[in-house]
């Protein structure tokens, strides 16, 4: 199921937005090296929960996830995979590290997700870090997911202020759009 989703994904964002599907590749020159050290530590979190879903699931059984809550796991995913999808599609600055592109004069996007929260790729990674464990039927792979999720709530808050700083007309975007991940919430 994300062989497939992801591969969907991916095709669909190499069409409609094929700057950003190749700058996704690699981390550009400017990404502030805040940014580097959380995602050292991010990253490794967010990996981390397949082996211990499958550890726990598949091995040592140590969860009893209702099938109930598992198909909720499902649908979770495939929902976040598209919300991240739609926000590729619409922001060509999405790109996997924190930086102001201004060799490419970004500009702040309020079209698509970014209508509802300033950064709708953060949300749905959240959800699909949650998303995960449950979808593998594992209760232990949360941890790692609640480490991840922590992690990324404040790559959330420092990226909102350096583009609070530095981007231009952000400031009244983020007056007009005022939750960061959760419309109506936070």
């Amino acid at each position: 199921m994300l062989v497939g989703a992801f591969s969907f994904s991916a095709l669909l964002i190499a069409r409609v937005n094929p700057i950003i599907f190749r700058a996704r590749s690699r981390f550009q020159p400017g990404t502030r090296t805040w940014d580097l050290v959380l995602l050292a530590v991010l990253l490794p979190a967010m990996v981390a929960e397949i082996p211990v879903a499958t550890l726990d699931a598949g091995r040592m059984r140590w969860s009893d996830v209702p099938l109930w809550v598992v198909l909720i796991g499902y649908v979770l995913l495939i929902g976040s995979i598209a919300v991240t999808t739609w926000a590729q599609a619409v922001n060509p600055y999405f790109e996997p590290g924190v930086r102001i592109q201004s060799e490419r004069a970004q500009q702040v996007i309020t079209s698509g997700p970014y209508r509802f929260v300033r950064h709708p790729g953060y949300s749905a990674a959240i959800v699909m870090f949650i998303a995960m464990p449950l979808a593998l039927a594992s209760w232990w792979a949360l941890l790692p997911a609640a480490l991840a999720s922590a992690l990324l709530i404040v790559r959330t808050g420092w990226e909102d202020g350096l583009l609070r700083a530095e981007l231009s007309g952000y400031a009244d975007y983020a007056r007009r759009t005022r939750h960061r991940l959760v419309p109506g919430l936070w």
